[in-house]
């Protein structure tokens, strides 16, 4: 007897002693659903790729006259100026708030037809965050921020955060534009974050896993006084767009 059919004997007698009682067989008869009785399943989907939030917000600033006047720094001129101030925000959900001994003169510009925020007369550290009066921001994943600026004479501009827990922290992340207005992006999962004064604006410890979850505030940190006007040291901060979720306070 040959292998095929020592093979086909077994398999035609186990399919005649399966039909037993029920008639003869009228059709083709399968194999699997002989051995399981089980269907073929569909192959499971693929999860949906991540994708970035939608915008959340979106600051150009104003320059209201308003808000003229002198700012103490001793690089000042004889020239009108704007201080920054809550009357510099253009959304009525969103708030500035200015950290550093010498923030108050953070002055209000027109640069290539957008307004933007200057440092040039603070003689310290400075930090500026908005914050979503009515939500916390959710920064973590393809949470992003992206804005215009620009930095001149070695300074440099580094994301800043203010916690749920009112810790403000930097990160490690360094914008320097060389003299430019560049739009450029902070991702906030990606970096180191560091505990900052927020007085003084001085840098303190390693921040260990910040919860980026519920943020109160966001913007940037200049960690140098700056020098004036013309070929000096400083920065400038145009249109801010904030991509994120949220959750009520």
């Amino acid at each position: 007897m040959s292998r095929r059919t020592r093979i086909g004997w077994p398999l035609t007698l186990a399919l005649l002693a399966g039909s037993a009682g029920s008639g003869p067989l009228t059709g083709p008869v399968s194999v699997a659903a002989q051995a399981g009785g089980q269907a073929e399943r569909a192959p499971a989907q693929a999860p949906a790729p991540a994708t970035r939030p939608a915008l959340l917000f979106r600051e150009a600033w104003t320059r209201s006259l308003a808000a003229a006047g002198q700012p103490a720094s001793p690089h000042r001129s004889a020239n009108q100026y704007v201080l920054a101030n809550q009357m510099a925000v253009s959304a009525p959900n969103l708030q500035l708030t200015l950290y550093g001994e010498k923030a108050r003169d953070l002055t209000v510009y027109e640069h290539e037809g957008r307004i933007d925020l200057w440092t040039g007369l603070v003689g310290s550290p400075i930090a500026v965050t908005l914050k979503d009066r009515a939500n916390y921001l959710d920064l973590t994943g393809l949470a992003r921020l992206r804005a215009i600026v620009r930095t001149s004479n070695l300074h440099a501009l580094h994301p800043v955060v203010k916690l749920a827990d009112g810790t403000l922290a930097v990160g490690s992340q360094r914008i320097d534009t060389d003299g430019a207005f560049l739009s450029v992006e902070v991702a906030y999962d990606n970096q180191r974050w560091f505990v900052l004064d927020p007085t003084e604006v001085s840098v303190g410890r390693t921040l260990e896993n910040p919860d980026l979850s519920r943020v109160d505030e966001l913007g940037f940190v200049n960690l140098a006084p700056s020098g004036g006007h013309g070929n000096s040291g400083w920065a400038n901060i145009s249109t801010v767009e904030v991509f994120a979720t949220t959750t009520k306070r």
